[in-house]
């Protein structure tokens, strides 16, 4: 059995768990932010940064007491190196090369993204070849992973991301941040009575856009508020969230019958929007050869419990750091060679 202590710092989390042989949660000691960001309706680095250094050993003390182990009943420890916010990240890395030289335990440098998807083992196994759609505030990619640890990147967005469209329309309507949440409890209150564009839907390729059904969103609003018209906002969440589903859905699909894979996972922190889940389990009835496995609800947003199981996928090739390791805030997995 392997137990790997793991820190993630990346965003407006702080957490530290433990995780033995990449499946099974001992401890998941999650701080959030989100009160200190919402008056500014997004993450603040500075703000972010500060935080984590308040709270970085107290979820670790928090995770090693909730697991109820010892230092020396230790592996390894997993760090989240990149991407997000330089000055996050800085936080847990040095928090967790610390712990590792205090204890004399292995580092291994662990991919955020990569911990999104291992999230899915959390599920059940994931059988390769596998797929993944990895939905968040600041990624959307699909993701062809031939076997355990090989990622590829079929397709991307282009500019916005799905979960950072989800806020910024919360934004414009004053919704409290992360507005993903409230638009998705909206929809389902409303109906589609607006038609907003998707975009790229006939376009060779995986690539997503969601820049223009924004900029569509935005121009909706203030051309109602020049008219003095009053707007149904479940209606407009229930068409703009359909437009994001749409558009998803459409891209996963054409992707799984190019690339015929044994299961599908859906990760990050959109992939806790119910409609998406609906609809991508209703696509995955057409694919009898294919699994779908979401990511439990519960580690759909940021965890260290995430990088403890992309930790141990490392950690069974033995993919260690030294010291100096550092963060790379824009690290991102390569893009499928045609």
């Amino acid at each position: 059995m392997t137990k790997i202590i793991a820190f993630e710092s990346s965003a407006d989390e702080t957490s530290v768990a433990v995780v033995e042989d990449g499946h099974i949660v001992l401890s998941n000691s999650v701080a959030t932010q989100i009160n200190s960001h919402q008056r500014f309706g997004g993450i603040v680095p500075e703000v972010a940064s500060r935080h984590h250094i308040e709270w970085i050993t107290r979820v670790l003390d928090d995770a090693l007491a909730q697991a109820q182990v010892k230092p020396s009943d230790l592996d390894a420890v997993a760090v989240t190196y990149g991407p997000g916010l330089v000055g996050s990240l800085l936080v847990g890395l040095m928090g967790a090369k610390t712990f590792a030289l205090a204890h004399d335990l292995p580092i291994i440098p662990v991919n955020h993204l990569a911990g999104h998807i291992s999230a899915a083992n959390f599920n059940q196994p994931i059988v390769y070849p596998a797929m993944a759609l990895m939905v968040s505030g600041g990624h959307t990619e699909l993701v062809l992973m031939t076997s355990e640890n090989k990622f590829e990147v079929l397709g991307e967005t282009r500019d916005d991301a799905a979960g950072e469209s989800f806020d910024k329309v919360g934004r414009l309507l004053k919704l409290p941040y992360p507005a993903g949440k409230t638009i998705d409890e909206m929809a389902h209150r409303g109906k589609a009575t607006i038609k907003f564009p998707t975009a790229m839907a006939h376009e060779d390729n995986y690539d997503f856009s969601f820049s223009g059904l924004k900029s569509a969103v935005i121009n909706y609003v203030h051309h109602a508020e020049q008219k003095q018209e009053t707007i149904n906002q479940d209606d407009l969440a229930t068409s703009f969230q359909n437009a994001v589903v749409d558009a998803l859905i459409g891209r996963t699909e054409r992707a799984l019958r190019h690339y015929p894979v044994k299961s599908f996972v859906l990760a990050g922190g959109v992939a806790a929007n119910s409609q998406l889940r609906e609809a991508l389990t209703t696509l995955l009835n057409d694919f009898n050869d294919t699994i779908f496995i979401p990511v439990p609800l519960t580690y759909t947003g940021d965890n260290a419990a995430m990088i403890g199981a992309a930790g141990y996928w490392n950690y069974k090739q033995n993919i260690f750091a030294d010291l100096d390791l550092n963060t790379d805030p824009g690290l991102d997995f390569e893009l499928l060679q045609s």
